[in-house]
């Protein structure tokens, strides 16, 4: 992401803030609350979506009567404010903005009054009456409110500023009467392209291109024809508040079984679609008729209800969703209305949920499940509309905010802050959700930036060839790399194909029969990958590799994140990985089991399981608790990139939550050479033993003269400290899941300062090392090359 440096910005961006603010007391719009919404955008950040959206937290004392004012004031003299009138607390402009240069904004809370509702109603009628289009209708209701709602809209927030330019892409989304409208006037089925053909009438074409996925989903239906039915029986336990093994299991195995019921209606369906007028379509729909019943008789408050496995009553609403939507004409009303009470009761549970109090979901994002059941949301809504009533609730209150908010787990420039294991599995939502639903409101989520941004992030954090996800829940799994290619498949940039070419395995034909065709990646004439070097600011992770393009190549990530050990982050801030040629060197330790296990809270979460730096024995950065954890942080300070060298600078010391004054660790990596150095900075009001943690998933050899090796098959690392006074320790942890892992330490003895200085020796080529002390700074020289380093 760039950030406008130049001072003569800064000095007009100052101009502008102080001609634009008013008389105000503290800034309301950044809550106490620190799991709360933060003011977005700000600090003259370049946005990469034009128009940006606008989040601040909600007014300390609204009640469902407070509306929020908001003024925009683009660049240059004379320029017009743009005026907005939300109920909520956040705006996406339906228009971009026309002008570059540095914006800046404001927003108030105020009450709306019978008199603005009138104004608005009458507004409303004398468009309609004029022939205005549903846009235009909405517009002129907003700007008959705003004459009556600026004078009383005083309690003004801080002003911030932004940054539009030519680099900004256009991302507009229509008001709600307008996609609610694009959805109506889609045929059935809404989630299918109005030029979705039977196979029988499919091109040569397209039966190159796609004619083996029908043989593939002909053969995943056929092969659960037998399949056992889901009942509540099967499931005994009910949540009473405390997870257990056996819950967690339970609710593992509802999880799997609703998935793969959920899957074999929707297939059915969609079959039953393609095969019409063949001999075998009365069979497909006969399944989908079978199985979707089954999913209907299942009790909105039993063991698949939303308040005992949430992932399973979005599942079953969804999928009988879906299966309605393409079968429309082939449902009798019976089922039908039996469907969609199923639907209506276990949607509603949702949306009690992510709409209650005041709008839940818009004050309080940060919420793993709540983010992607917004999606869900979103989709039932668009494909239940005009059908069962509170559609249209559930429709207004969640696809705006879900094109607004996704994801939440980073800034607009794209990333995943829970870690690459859940980014997976949200691409893979994406794709089942954004195709249906950016095909019912004639606006493509794809096109979102944030959406390539977050491409980009995959690809630089699961690239081609890595043994393993990296940072969070789920960081030991291998990568499912068809999820990530079809994710990419929907994308028409060098980088997306560079992505998909690279990436194995075959896309779920379900997904793949209801993409686009021909897929928008087949249609970019080049693949290029990504920078080697990457950092993004938001999540505070970056990426240094010594060529992307290479599947061997090595792979160092490091990681300072303002989201810290938030649910499911690790504390890791300041960490590192290291990978090289497919093999793991330095490792993350440990094992997913379940969420909030002993395991996950003792040793998996913690900083002594990672490669970073521990006090005392272990001790280590805060995870105890839950949102509390969003305070006990790092960030990145500092990064570079060239074809040469890469350098990244973080800061963890919030982690520690007081127990350190600094906790510093800078990170060279000398790409010419396949070489890094990690400098780690430490100090602390009381004198502590300090430990340099790291591990592999092979024995680490303590080598004779204090340094280690760690070689995994035909790769290897010599981790050797450059500085005097430390001692290597082996250490143990909990068994792994399988193979074996190692643990070791550099340590020093107590005091309220501590240095470590550490050479990543890829390939153990053991180069010249020189290290030489000046008045004001050391100079390090690692074979050909020199870094300049503080003084101890």
């Amino acid at each position: 992401m760039k950030f406008v440096k130049s001072s003569l910005l800064r000095y007009a961006v100052l101009s502008a803030l102080a001609s634009f603010a008013t008389a105000s007391h503290a800034d309301w719009a950044t809550s106490v609350n620190i799991e709360a919404v933060r003011p977005a955008p700000d600090k003259m950040q370049l946005q990469p979506q034009n128009p940006p959206g606008f989040s601040w937290s909600r007014y300390p004392v609204a009640t469902s009567s407070t509306w929020y004012f908001v003024v925009i004031q683009p660049p240059g003299t004379g320029a017009l404010p743009i005026k907005h009138v939300v109920s909520r607390n956040w705006l996406l402009p339906t228009h971009a903005f026309t002008t570059s240069g540095i914006y800046t904004w404001k927003v108030a809370p105020f009450t709306r009054t019978q008199a603005m509702d009138d104004a608005d109603a009458a507004a409303r009628a004398k468009a309609k009456a004029a022939g205005s289009n549903l846009a235009q209708i909405e517009a002129a209701a907003e700007a008959a409110v705003i004459p009556l709602a600026e004078p009383v809209a005083k309690d003004w927030s801080t002003v911030r500023s932004f940054t539009i330019d030519s680099s900004a892409i256009k991302f507009e989304v229509p008001d709600n009467a307008t996609l609610r409208n694009n959805v109506l006037t889609h045929p059935r089925s809404r989630m299918l392209s109005p030029s979705f053909l039977p196979y029988n009438k499919w091109t040569s074409a397209m039966i190159t291109e796609r004619g083996d996925q029908v043989r593939r989903l002909i053969e995943t239906v056929q092969s659960r024809l037998t399949m056992a039915p889901v009942l509540d029986t099967d499931w005994p336990l009910l949540n009473s508040g405390t997870m257990t093994t056996a819950l967690s299991n339970q609710n593992a195995d509802i999880r799997n079984r609703i998935n793969r019921t959920a899957h074999q209606v929707e297939a059915a369906a969609l079959l039953y679609r393609l095969k019409v007028g063949d001999a075998t379509a009365p069979a497909y729909l006969a399944e989908a008729l079978k199985r979707g019943d089954e999913l209907a008789a299942l009790s909105p408050t039993g063991p698949t209800s939303y308040a005992n496995q949430d992932q399973a009553t979005r599942a079953i609403a969804l999928s009988l969703s879906k299966a309605l939507d393409m079968l429309w004409a082939n449902i009798d009303s019976t089922r039908r209305a039996t469907w969609q009470n199923a639907i209506a009761r276990r949607t509603a549970d949702i949306y009690n949920d992510l709409a209650g109090s005041n709008g839940r979901m818009d004050q309080y994002p940060y919420d793993a499940h709540g983010g992607n059941t917004l999606g869900f949301l979103a989709l039932i809504g668009a494909l239940n509309v005009g059908d069962v009533p509170a559609a249209q609730a559930w429709f207004d209150f969640a696809v705006r905010t879900y094109v607004h908010q996704v994801y939440t787990w980073s800034g607009p420039e794209g990333g995943y802050a829970n870690g690459t294991a859940y980014g997976q599995a949200a691409a893979d939502f994406s794709v089942q959700i954004w195709d249906p639903l950016s095909q019912a409101l004639g606006v493509s989520i794809y096109r979102k930036p944030w959406s390539d941004g977050f491409l980009r992030f995959l690809a630089h954090f699961v690239p081609p060839g890595t043994p393993t996800h990296v940072f969070g829940d789920g960081h030991e799994d291998a990568p499912n790399t068809y999820l990530l290619k079809a994710f990419a498949s929907r994308f028409n940039t060098p980088a997306a194909k560079w992505y998909y070419n690279s990436m194995t395995g075959v896309e779920d034909p379900l997904t793949l029969l209801q993409a686009p065709s021909p897929l928008p990646v087949t249609t970019v004439a080049s693949a290029v990958p990504p920078p080697n070097g990457a950092y993004y600011p938001s999540v505070g992770w970056a990426a240094m590799h010594s060529s992307l393009a290479d599947m061997k190549r090595t792979s160092l990530y490091f990681k300072s994140s303002p989201y810290g050990s938030y649910n499911h982050s690790h504390g890791d801030q300041n960490s590192i990985v290291l990978n090289s040629g497919g093999k793991r060197l330095l490792i993350e330790a440990g094992y997913y089991d379940w969420y909030g296990s002993p395991l996950w809270s003792s040793w998996y979460r913690a900083t002594k399981s990672h490669n970073a730096v521990t006090y005392d024995g272990g001790i280590g950065q805060r995870i105890e608790g839950n949102t509390v954890n969003l305070g006990r942080n790092g960030k990145i300070t500092g990064f570079s990139t060239s074809s040469a060298m890469d350098y990244v600078e973080g800061d963890a010391t919030p982690a520690f939550e007081g127990a350190l004054s600094l906790n510093r660790r800078k990170v060279w990596y000398l790409r010419s050479q396949d070489e890094a150095v990690v400098m780690d900075t430490l100090t602390a009001p009381l004198a502590h033993a300090w430990e340099w943690n790291f591990h592999a998933m092979v024995p680490i050899t303590v080598n004779a003269d204090g340094s280690a090796t760690i070689v995994n098959g035909d790769r290897s690392v010599c981790v050797k400290p450059l500085t005097p006074g430390t001692t290597l320790v082996k250490r143990t942890g909990p068994a792994p899941r399988t193979g074996i892992e190692d643990h070791a330490a550099f340590t020093r003895p107590a005091s309220t300062k501590g240095e470590f200085l550490v050479l990543l020796d890829v390939g153990c080529k053991k180069p010249a090392v020189k290290l030489t002390t000046a008045s004001t700074s050391r100079q390090l020289t690692v074979g050909s090359q020199t870094i300049t380093l503080p003084l101890p």
